[in-house]
């Protein structure tokens, strides 16, 4: 799905207001297990209200090794985990977003780490594949995701009656030229499995200046705490308003954050500065 051309149309304050909502969890090596937490969360969000729920990268596995999402990945269209995800979508009539999942690639031995969006019908509006791969290595610490995963190579949003929706992944909210890449979204959703030491020192930093410089909501789901891989992943969920105000926060362990899109909100943002307007390139 290509961006759209960049005008404001999108921040039309004729859109209704609505609740949204963040699954945090702390998934575990067991697809059956963590797909039994999703739809308990996913279930709490409907109870309070929210229209769209966002699940977090990787919410189906955190193996033991990198290796196991490779022995888990679906063909695309089908499988256990996006016949989860439709189903959900279609049982609460809610705009449903699965954070992350592995999904068959070109590469034998490596996975498309996939984020979907479902209509409340339960039919797939949008699939993203992370661009970005995350690599990092610091004392006892050592990430490659490029081992197991291959790199997507576009950019995807979808239209919704609350607004055009831009997707991404983790490490892809390190590179501010993807989001100008969407162009104009009001909400983008940013799925996540930070680590502690990367996000205690960037996490919310990054959040919050996406949200500022594209003037727009962004929902961040995140795994929250200690797996049973031994990774400690950073939590803070967190949904921003277009000014980078902290709308609703969970620190740790598994839960639901929900919290409200506010269409005259976006649109006093840019009126009273209007940087997207002022952009040159």
């Amino acid at each position: 799905m290509n961006p759209p051309s960049n005008d404001l149309q999108y921040a039309s304050q004729n859109r209704p207001r609505v609740r949204v909502a963040a699954v945090q969890m702390v998934s575990t090596p067991r697809v059956d297990e963590n797909l039994r937490t999703a739809a308990t969360l996913i279930a709490e969000a409907v109870a309070g209200g929210a229209a769209l729920v966002a699940l977090p990268e990787y919410f189906p596995i955190m193996g033991i090794s990198d290796a196991d999402k490779v022995r888990v990945r679906e063909f695309d269209g089908h499988g256990p985990i996006q016949d989860f995800l439709a189903s959900s979508a279609r049982e609460h009539a809610i705009w449903l977003i699965g954070g992350s999942l592995p999904l068959s690639a070109e590469h034998p031995e490596k996975v498309l780490n996939s984020c979907l969006a479902y209509n409340p019908q339960g039919q797939r509006v949008a699939r993203y594949d992370k661009i970005h791969l995350f690599g990092f290595r610091q004392g006892d610490e050592c990430y490659d995701e490029s081992a197991t995963i291959e790199a997507g190579r576009q950019v995807v949003g979808f239209a919704t009656p609350f607004g055009r929706v831009g997707l991404s992944i983790c490490y892809d909210l390190r590179f501010p030229e993807l989001y100008r890449a969407l162009g104009v979204t009001d909400l983008l959703v940013i799925p996540a499995a930070f680590t502690e030491t990367t996000g205690r020192a960037h996490w919310e930093i990054l959040l919050r200046a996406r949200a500022i410089e594209n003037q727009c909501y962004v929902l961040a789901m995140a795994q929250a705490g200690r797996h049973e891989n031994g990774r400690e992943t950073h939590g803070n969920s967190m949904l921003i308003d277009p000014w980078g105000v902290i709308i609703a926060r969970q620190a740790k362990g598994p839960g639901v954050i929900i919290g409200e899109l506010d269409p005259n909100r976006l649109a006093e943002v840019r009126a009273n500065l209007p940087a997207l307007r002022h952009r040159v390139m």
